[in-house]
């Protein structure tokens, strides 16, 4: 038998495919260092995109494949992250302390697209990033309700206002700095206004993903907010009902206008789950939101049912994957969310931090 080398048991391992971007892990460049120490393999992955629920799996993934290949029976393997920033829209300003936005936006509204945002973001600080979540509804706004947060935000100068902090997840929203039973009798200019304040005016403190909870429609408020607000990528959410799907469907198109790229589609509310006697159907219809995934080749990210829990946990203000963490619900968002931001992991890094402004003085 040849001898073990580090180059050896690299090929191997490479040819590993990560479910979640598609490539071999050779492909996707996240094989950091593979070493001997004691004649044992000491192997170091680094993903670009938090993955904390999945780190077991592919550890032992590679074991079996050590295994297979090499009959070794122990290996040292360490998987963490690092996340980078992507790229946005063209001309639109990128925020200084946030990596990557994603836009979380339904074709309608009744479809769940706050619920929906609010788990996203909360699953994606479980996986191991640092995540806010911006309330862009003004006319609706429910992240505070959602959140059971409903404090006034902080200004250490009068002029910026400090994120709110609820389960670790920083958060801004209209809501903070109005009644709840206010209504905002505004029009669109005033509205996109009060957002791009609200976006550019927070202390946002050094994150990996901001998720914007847009308003619903493809009106002119939100193809305006879609050009002035930096997107990294958007996730569409929809149930499996005709009358959502194309609505959901104009919703796609609209970023396909500005130049956004789609991660994927939720598909809400895909079954019912009885309270009762657990029986479960599919009451607004079945396979939509693959269908339409199918037909726009874009990802289905995962289907969600109709659970009374998820209901009751935004309305109390204790979403679920807060409340419920090891619940299969929960784990069904943090799935949902490791498929969204691996996708964004595949596109154009945003190079915009890394070269200094070039300022021509003619003096």
């Amino acid at each position: 038998m040849s001898e073990l080398t580090p180059e050896k048991i690299e090929a191997a391992i490479g040819r590993i495919t990560d479910p979640y971007l598609g490539q071999d892990l050779a492909a996707a460049r996240v094989i950091k260092s593979v070493r001997l120490e004691d004649g044992g393999p000491v192997i170091e992955i680094q993903l670009g995109y938090p993955a904390a629920g999945f780190h077991d799996r592919l550890a032992e993934i590679i074991r079996a494949k050590l295994r297979e290949d090499f009959d070794i029976g122990e290996a040292r393997i360490t998987i963490n992250s690092k996340i980078i920033a992507h790229s946005v829209q063209k001309g639109v300003q990128v925020l200084p302390s946030v990596k990557n936005t994603i836009a979380v936006a339904s074709g309608k509204g009744g479809v769940g697209k706050s619920t929906t945002a609010v788990n996203l973001a909360l699953a994606l600080q479980a996986e191991g990033a640092r995540v806010g979540i911006l309330d862009a509804d003004i006319y609706g706004p429910s992240q505070p309700r959602m959140l059971g947060c409903h404090g006034k935000p902080d200004t250490k100068d009068g002029k910026t206002l400090e994120p709110n902090v609820s389960y670790q997840l920083q958060s801004m929203s209209i809501g903070y700095l109005i009644e709840e039973d206010t209504p905002m009798i505004w029009r669109g200019p005033m509205v996109t206004s009060a957002l791009e304040q609200l976006l550019h005016d927070t202390n946002w403190d050094d994150l990996d993903y901001l998720v914007i909870d847009l308003p619903p429609g493809t009106g002119d408020i939100q193809l305006t907010l879609c050009q002035k607000i930096p997107v990294s990528g958007a996730v569409i959410v929809t149930t499996p009902q005709d009358i959502a799907l194309l609505d959901a469907r104009k919703a796609l198109k609209m970023f396909e206008k500005v130049e956004v790229s789609v991660l994927g589609i939720v598909e809400n509310m895909s079954t019912h789950i009885c309270s009762q006697c657990g029986h479960e159907e599919h009451i607004f219809g079945a396979g939509g939101g693959e269908q339409m995934a199918r037909q726009y080749g874009v990802d289905l990210l995962g289907s969600l049912p109709l659970d009374i829990t998820i209901r009751e946990g935004v309305d109390n203000g204790k979403p679920t994957v807060a409340l419920a963490p090891d619940s299969s619900i929960a784990r069904t968002y943090r799935e949902i969310a490791r498929k969204a931001v691996a996708k964004l992991a595949l596109q154009a890094k945003d190079y915009s931090r890394v070269f200094p402004k070039i300022v021509v003085d003619n003096n």
